[in-house]
């Protein structure tokens, strides 16, 4: 599907709108490839912006100064040409946190983050992610129990949503438990970021929902300011007090930040890694010997089925030159990770394939590059890395209870996340 329009003062140019309903996402994303390495697009609600959807060229813009993300050097946003309720404007202006500036400021916040943030704390978390897995687990042998119950004789087994009974709950808690967030909160948050992620949000409920998640995040840091525990946002308040200040702002746009990426990406790497094994029982096979690391599992789900399929929004300060095309001085950029993780450029003729013995170094970008890149890579990669083999060692027949051509894709442009995922545990082991 395409559209046509015409900024002012500039040449026309043929968009690529991207489907608010994301009913092709591998089909959208070769065409994006297609259109060259910068490419016209229309986001859902009609909003004009560029997408850069090639490894070399995206990881050029993303460590290019003249890309901000300053929302006032967009020339729609100027102009006021975005509505207050279009449905992606908490994403497109989240607030101020490390999410939205550059420079020094930039510097000063993750700085903050990366000290609060640290290799020695994201370790620590490995035993209550373990811990969590297992008791995950437990309620999926239970379920599975309930549902052989009912089922009829012969039945290959009762039908379990994956992403609702594990691969959701599981980043959740570990979030939860990151930040300091009270977990009676974490229903609600579900429903909140849902709305937040939607293209399908009603208008009069944006505006809402983000006054919501900010006022639960501002709850929160004034909960850990009166009594500090030991958690992110505590630590965050700690360093911000000894240190370069964060304002009560910032440390709550941080935390929002953090929740939503740290759970979102997540949930959707997990399932898409028992999708695609399911798609490539070989290599499941390879995986259950031990003949293939769970870490190529992690990596090529990452590169190949990427948890985040667009990620809004830069503004050029100047006008960009990217391959044949210019990316102008007051218009945005999105980084289109589904169609980069594709790209034959960089992986060579199978790109498009699911592959965990690649012989070549899968350097994928789907946690970002240069100064902005996700300051959460290693606690996602870490919770994956122990949940997926917990979870087949469990259930080693693990596989879907429908085809993959009926699994569904949420309204969300952002993720590459599905409704849900139905599969048949099989034996559990131990």
């Amino acid at each position: 599907m395409t559209t046509t329009g015409m900024d002012e003062n500039r040449t026309e140019e043929t968009r690529i709108a991207l489907d608010p309903f994301v009913t092709d996402l591998d089909g959208e994303s070769e065409r994006l490839r297609a259109a060259g390495p910068l490419a016209a697009v229309e986001l859902p609600g009609g909003v004009p912006v560029w997408a850069v959807t090639r490894h070399a060229e995206a990881k050029e813009l993303l460590t290019d100064p003249r890309l901000v993300k300053d929302i006032n050097v967009w020339g729609a946003w100027q102009r006021g040409e975005i509505p207050a309720d279009w449905p992606l404007i908490g994403l497109a202006n989240p607030g101020r946190s490390m999410l939205t500036v550059d420079g020094a400021d930039h510097r000063r916040m993750r700085t903050l983050v990366a000290q609060a943030l640290t290799p020695r704390r994201v370790e620590r978390m490995r035993e209550r992610i373990a811990a969590l897995t297992d008791g995950l687990l437990d309620d999926l042998d239970d379920l599975k129990s309930a549902g052989a119950d009912k089922a009829d004789a012969g039945d290959a087994g009762a039908v379990v949503d994956l992403k609702a009974a594990f691969a959701y709950p599981l980043p959740m808690y570990v979030i939860a438990d990151l930040m300091g967030i009270d977990e009676a909160r974490l229903p609600r948050l579900k429903e909140l970021f849902e709305k937040f992620f939607s293209t399908q949000t009603p208008p009069a409920e944006v505006i809402a929902t983000l006054t919501e998640l900010a006022g639960i995040m501002a709850a929160t840091v004034a909960a850990k300011r009166a009594a500090p525990g030991d958690d992110l946002t505590s630590a965050l308040i700690l360093a911000s007090e000894n240190g370069d200040h964060l304002t009560d702002e910032e440390i709550v746009s941080t935390l929002q930040l953090m929740v939503a990426a740290g759970h979102e990406t997540t949930i959707s790497l997990i399932v898409n890694a028992v999708v695609q094994l399911s798609l490539h029982p070989d290599q499941r096979a390879l995986v259950l010997a031990g003949k293939a690391d769970w870490s190529s599992v992690v990596e090529e789900t990452l590169r190949h089925s990427t948890p985040t399929s667009h990620v809004l929004i830069r503004f050029a300060t100047e006008d960009v030159q990217v391959g044949d095309k210019v990316l102008p001085a007051g218009d945005a950029l999105i980084v289109s990770y589904a169609a980069i993780g594709r790209d034959e450029r960089a992986h060579g003729p199978t790109a498009t394939d699911f592959d965990i013995t690649r012989t070549s170094p899968n350097r994928h970008i789907s946690f970002g590059h240069g100064p902005h890149v996700c300051p959460g890579a290693a606690l996602s990669r870490l919770e994956a890395t122990v949940a997926l083999p917990a979870l087949y060692t469990r259930f080693p027949n693990l596989d879907l209870a429908v085809p993959a051509t009926e699994l569904r894709n949420k309204p969300v442009v952002t993720q590459n996340d599905l409704f849900e995922v139905p599969v048949r545990l099989g034996a559990s082991e131990g």
